[in-house]
């Protein structure tokens, strides 16, 4: 079978100028941005990461310094770090207008460089959509098998001069899964459409979605007016679409193998021409726009943009050891300098800093007074995922500190702390809570447990 080989806009060489978008609602004056509402946190806070017990003291309003996170953008920690931020000073100089550097476990900002300037996102608005289709697919609203009609709009003839494209025609063949590859390697600015038509019936009611979306996860600073990245009037900052692709990161950890780590792609195949052409499909081979597949260890994701008002975007990611870093770049001068940034900033942070998940030892019992029991059982408030440096990512020492404990105590409630440590310092503390409710004892146990403590603080005991 003959393939033509071919490598398109939306990521790569700047083939066009941006079109005039008409017709479409305005992004909000700056200064003026709507309220964000709070973010839920549910993929970036998985019960699972953190236990039972450490969200019961979030719902409570407790302040968890594992998840301090800056009001700037949701999910993401740029506060201030005594432990990290003597490695932060040596951060590499990049050229990109804008940057965002975290470790993804954490959330914890590794590197910003301009993070809430303003600056069109380009292709990387095909993540948002790609975050729509995996949304309707996990609920159940859709299939990544499931067929899909190529309406008027999304055929490849229809896109703008230049576009990055998958190349649908009318009469082909092709799935939801399929169409979802062809928005992450070769950036179809035609399967973009496609996505938006079939799961909201028009890129009008699409980008609707998109914009529900983005305020739901508390993007104040992102706006989208089209599905494919086309417009200049798709706005975010580094910050936000950092903040996103976490979050995009958590909730559909698969697309990574399913799609962003795919090298390359051949479409139409025979199975999707249309009748009549599947003898002779005119397959077309193009390969993904993130360069760095490949070519810097670690690397499976995400996705790249440029248009001329955004200049050479990336939302890079990559994967060694247990730890992964995230990378949002916007506004790069050219695709060989946003490659030079990634690889600067991954090859810093993997040099610089780790991912420390600590296996925490079993806690003995301690005394309980003028309680039915004599023991409280400790439980740690959640369990410790650890931005650290480099050289401090081994296993650490743990010791414990509790205040003197006097039934009756309700469940839950902090009672102490487990301070994790290595031979240069401190790392991190967890709070530890009692891990059932333990009621009071009886007259005769309350008065004897009342004169062995008065007796115990009056010699100093």
């Amino acid at each position: 079978m003959a393939r033509k080989s071919i490598r398109n806009a939306g990521g790569q060489a700047p083939l066009h100028s941006t079109p005039t978008t008409v017709g479409l609602p305005l992004p909000p004056e700056r200064g003026a941005a709507p309220q964000r509402p709070a973010f839920t946190g549910k993929a970036l806070l998985p019960l699972a990461k953190i236990g039972f017990l450490g969200f019961l003291l979030l719902l409570c309003g407790l302040s968890l310094s594992a998840f301090d996170f800056d009001a700037r953008s949701p999910g993401l920690d740029f506060g201030r770090n005594a432990l990290l931020d003597p490695f932060r000073e040596s951060a590499p100089e990049i050229g990109a207008e804008a940057a965002v550097l975290l470790d993804a476990a954490t959330g914890t900002v590794l590197y910003s460089k301009n993070p809430t300037k303003p600056i069109p996102p380009a292709s990387l608005t095909k993540l948002m959509t790609m975050h729509l289709a995996g949304n309707a697919v996990a609920e159940g609203r859709a299939s990544l098998a499931e067929p899909v009609t190529l309406g008027t709009e999304s055929w490849a003839r229809n896109q703008p001069p230049g576009s990055s494209l998958m190349f649908l025609e009318p009469g082909q063949r092709v799935n939801l899964g399929e169409l979802m590859l062809g928005l992450a390697v070769p950036s179809g600015n035609d399967a973009a459409v496609a996505i938006a038509m079939h799961l909201a019936g028009s890129v009008e009611a699409f980008a609707d979605l998109m914009r529900a979306e983005a305020t739901r996860l508390g993007l104040a600073d992102t706006f989208f007016v089209e599905p494919a990245g086309i417009s200049d009037l798709n706005v975010t900052t580094a910050a936000d679409f950092a903040a996103f692709s976490l979050e995009y990161l958590h909730l559909h950890p698969e697309n990574l193998a399913l799609f962003h780590s795919v090298r390359e792609f051949a479409y139409p195949l025979a199975a999707n021409a249309r009748e009549g052409r599947q003898g002779s499909p005119g397959t077309i081979l193009q390969y993904n726009r993130n360069s760095l597949l490949g070519n810097f260890p670690g690397v499976d994701g995400l996705k790249t943009g440029y248009i001329d008002a955004s200049g050479y975007n990336i939302a890079l990611t990559a994967e060694r050891d247990g730890t992964r870093f995230l990378a949002v770049i916007l506004g790069g001068e050219s695709s060989a300098s946003r490659d030079r940034d990634g690889r600067a900033l991954l090859a810093w942070a993997f040099d610089t800093f780790a991912t420390l998940v600590p296996e925490l030892p079993a806690l003995e019992p301690v005394p309980l007074w003028k309680g039915r029991e004599r023991q409280v059982r400790l439980v740690p408030a959640f369990l410790p995922v650890l931005t650290v440096p480099s050289g401090r990512a081994g296993s650490p020492s743990f010791s414990v500190q509790t205040e003197t404990l006097v039934a009756p105590i309700p469940a839950f409630r902090p009672v102490g702390t487990l301070i994790l440590g290595d031979e240069l310092g401190e790392l991190a503390r967890i709070p530890l809570l009692v891990a059932q409710e333990y009621p009071a004892g009886n007259f005769f146990r309350r008065l004897w447990d009342s004169i062995r403590l008065w007796f115990g603080r009056s010699s100093g005991g």
